[in-house]
């Protein structure tokens, strides 16, 4: 087809036009042959591995390239994935009045979450002194019913344990900086008897302590939601003495103010007391393995609870979230988030 354009001056010569052309025929019919195609798409798969290397992406399998890809969709975990898992008590509240309003008090954070020293702000040390009990019971709930602890390392502050538990004892600590080591004190002091274990049906963990307020005591903490429906009764910072009852509609009330807190990106936990155990009053060592062998009637025990105060926890989000997550929308990839947190929680970090 090209045989008059082998004489085109640009070649020079017939003979070396007439090699031009045929190399173009030669590659033409090489490249209509379906068996090139493996070797086009493994020089692109290799070139695409090349690039993804230079990013510290080794890639042992070239098809998972293509796979990569293809993808659409990420779900990713949001504790310890798009946060630090570096838990840090930054707030507390107590209910202020029969109104069921809160009142939160900041708490200062330091660039090592588990530091245990740290200012309560907001006038807090002026203020207990009208509730005194209140802010014990809450201490005690934060340190005793909790198997966490803090140990220094190489001047640094550590956590043993699960991270949630980590930064209740470190605000115990702040709550009674003068004790020296109130975690140590009062577990000294009150001695756990029992501990009905977490369960995702109950989101609740509590103890059975003995030598507190009275003979038995059930300590309890976990997702407000579960904690203040099992309660009949509450602190405030008003009546700090005597528990006062908790209707229906002063627990709904109680709920908003916690999804408040929970819509500013935090981690919200409720503190209780059972007085006297009470399904568990009668629970000693000879029946105590019967009682806590069926983990389904956990729940039954813990209720007609005092509800105490709330723990808001901060979980700050990694720096490299951000710019991945938009890389992910340019690549056109939706990016869901799964947590076990509150929606409103769920919704601030997203």
């Amino acid at each position: 087809m090209n045989y008059k354009n082998f004489w085109d001056e640009i070649h020079g010569s017939p003979i070396t036009g007439c090699i031009h052309y045929f190399k173009i025929a030669i590659a033409l019919a090489v490249a209509a042959i379906p068996e090139g195609l493996p070797a086009v798409i493994t020089t692109c798969l290799a070139l695409g591995t090349r690039k993804m290397a230079k990013n510290n992406a080794i890639v042992r399998r070239l098809p998972s390239v293509e796979t990569l890809g293809c993808t659409s969709v990420i779900c990713s975990d949001k504790t310890g994935t798009l946060t630090k898992n570096q838990m840090c008590a930054v707030k507390f509240a107590f209910v202020k009045d029969m109104q069921m309003k809160l009142k939160p008090y900041n708490v200062e954070e330091k660039k090592n979450a588990y530091d245990p020293h740290g200012e309560i702000k907001d006038n807090f040390n002026t203020d207990r002194k009208g509730f005194e009990t209140l802010v014990e019971s809450f201490a005690t709930g934060c340190t005793v019913n909790n198997r966490a602890h803090i140990k220094q390392e190489n001047k640094e502050f550590v956590r043993v344990g699960e991270p949630t538990e980590a930064a209740l004892k470190v605000l115990a600590e702040k709550l009674y900086p003068k004790s020296g080591n109130y975690s140590d004190l009062r577990n000294k002091e009150i001695q756990t008897f029992a501990t009905l274990d977490f369960t995702s049906e109950r989101k609740s963990m509590s103890s059975v302590v003995t030598n507190y307020r009275n003979k038995k005591d059930l300590l309890i903490k976990g997702a407000p939601d579960r904690v203040i429906a099992k309660c009949n009764r509450f602190l405030s910072m008003g009546e700090n003495e005597t528990p006062s009852d908790l209707s229906s509609s002063q627990k709904q009330k109680l709920l908003d103010e916690v999804a408040a807190l929970s819509g500013e990106g935090l981690r919200c936990l409720a503190l209780a007391e059972v007085p006297h155990a009470g399904k568990l009053a009668d629970i000693n060592e000879k029946n105590k393995v019967d009682i806590l062998g069926n983990i389904t009637k956990y729940g039954e025990y813990e209720t007609d609870a005092v509800f105490i105060g709330i723990v808001c926890i901060k979980d700050p989000v990694r720096k490299e979230v951000a710019p991945a997550i938009q890389d992910c929308k340019i690549a056109g990839i939706r990016v869901i988030m799964i947590t076990g947190d509150s929606k409103e929680t769920a919704t601030a970090i997203a």
